[in-house]
């Protein structure tokens, strides 16, 4: 969308307020607002923004890293494309924002632009990847100063969807009015939990998508009374949230799904296999950034259908990589990989270009994943003996042992580049810092209404 038309469609519907959005390196989705009457200019100059936001933790504690500290500055530069008015607030509107250097180029700490590189890396393969992020999400109502669900109900039940129904209804609404396809909806397995899906995209697409879902469900459950939260363990009893991401690769044009062979016993290509493989080289340090909180580590643990081992197999939910089964009439088109081991606490931009990242290593390396890596039972069935015998080991147990992962696996953070890999690897260090000498309930309360 050219910007002329971003100006005319926002003073026609009245916007007073724009916002350029971004996610930083602890997943927080922050932004700065312009005027509608400023709105030209700044979709030229964009908008000033401190080098040491992308030192910021999730506490709001600026940690000391090279080169973002109070000297220097990076613009907000908007993606027109990403122009939505939102629909829960009638007088804003949002955009999504690169950060890009007072020299006009991309800054080297911007999760977007890492996110576009590895896309320019599978296209110059002759890869398109295509992406859907997959959310659980909890209702809650703020009983004093404790959160609590919204209801008791059962999973997949009709008395839960019921008494969600208008704020689900209202969460639809929302999300078609800003153009992303919801697929599927249900009550979760937690109390007060739900899923909702929206269709798949391209890659950066995709993340987009989800920061503009976190947004909308957020908003619509407050101007309902309520609070949503996305937060992968927001209530230690109940069940976890994941943000399972479902992916596939596509010929230039879009037109073949270059995951599918139907003459594979799982209708897998050579292709998928590698990805596979590459994904389970690179399982330990990629799980520190699609599960980077320490509220992950409550969740990522065996027999909780969050996964806990690097095994994949077909629909096998405690696998770490799933092969779901194909739809009847649509073999090609549903073929696709789902990653599982993800929650909301990631930044979509990092997880998905990681994600990215480790399976194109695979596709290069002709990575071939261990047949024995495969199965169809859940692993916590298997013995310590069958386990290591067939290479599957146990996924970080801890934020800590998730960070030295990805400290020592120099492809990813090869991938990422020195000044995001070091400035994202501090501030997860500083979150373990923090919270491992904290209580549950501290923890607990400080990641309820972040995500």
């Amino acid at each position: 969308m050219d910007h002329a038309e971003v100006v005319r469609q926002a003073e026609e519907a009245g916007v007073q307020l724009v916002t350029f959005l971004y996610c930083d390196n602890g997943g927080i989705i922050r932004g700065k607002a312009t005027h509608v009457s400023g709105l030209e200019r700044r979709l030229d100059s964009g908008i000033g923004l401190t080098l040491a936001m992308q030192a910021m933790t999730d506490m709001d504690e600026l940690l000391v890293v090279e080169g973002m500290g109070p000297v220097g500055e990076v613009r907000l530069i908007p993606d027109t494309d990403t122009f939505t008015i939102l629909p829960y607030a009638p007088k804003r509107a949002l955009v999504l924002a690169d950060l890009i250097t007072v020299s006009r180029r991309p800054w080297e700490a911007c999760p977007r632009t890492f996110l576009k590189r590895m896309i320019a890396k599978a296209e110059s393969m002759g890869l398109t990847i295509q992406a859907a992020m997959e959310p659980e999400w909890y209702l809650a109502r703020k009983e004093g100063d404790e959160f609590v669900p919204c209801d008791t109900s059962l999973d997949n039940s009709s008395i839960g969807a019921a008494l969600a129904q208008d704020v689900v209804d209202d969460v639809v609404a929302a999300l078609e009015a800003q153009g992303l396809r919801v697929e599927q909806y249900y009550p979760e397995l937690g109390h007060g939990q739900h899923e909702l899906s929206i269709g798949h995209a391209e890659a950066l697409r995709a993340a987009d998508n989800h920061v503009v879902y976190r947004e909308t469900v957020r908003n619509v459950a407050w101007r309902h009374g309520m609070y949503a939260t996305l937060a992968p363990k927001p209530f230690p009893e109940q069940a976890g949230s994941g943000l399972h991401v479902h992916f596939s690769a596509w010929d230039e044009n879009g037109k073949s799904n270059l995951f599918f062979d139907p003459d594979d016993e799982q209708n897998l290509s050579a292709l998928a296999y590698r990805f596979i493989g590459g994904v389970m080289e690179h399982m330990p340090g990629l799980v520190a950034l699609t599960c980077p909180s320490m509220n992950s580590y409550r969740r990522l643990s065996p027999g909780s259908w969050s996964t806990a081992f690097t095994c994949y197999g077909p629909d096998n939910r405690e696998a770490a990589l799933r092969i779901p089964s194909l739809f009847w009439g649509s073999e090609m088109a549903s073929t696709n990989l789902e990653f599982r081991p993800s929650d909301s606490s990631a930044n979509p931009y990092i997880a998905l270009g990681g994600l990215i990242a480790a399976g194109l290593d695979g596709v290069e390396r002709n990575l071939m994943p261990r047949k024995e890596q495969g199965i169809d039972v859940d692993p916590v069935r298997l013995t310590r003996e069958e386990l290591e015998s067939r290479g599957i080991r146990r996924l970080p147990e801890s934020l800590m042992d998730a960070v030295r992962a990805l400290e020592a696996d120099t492809t990813l953070t090869g991938a990422m580049g020195p000044v995001l890999a070091n400035s994202y690897l501090a501030i997860r260090r500083a979150d373990w810092d923090l919270f491992s000498g904290r209580d549950t309930e501290f923890e607990i309360r400080n990641h309820f209404y972040k995500y």
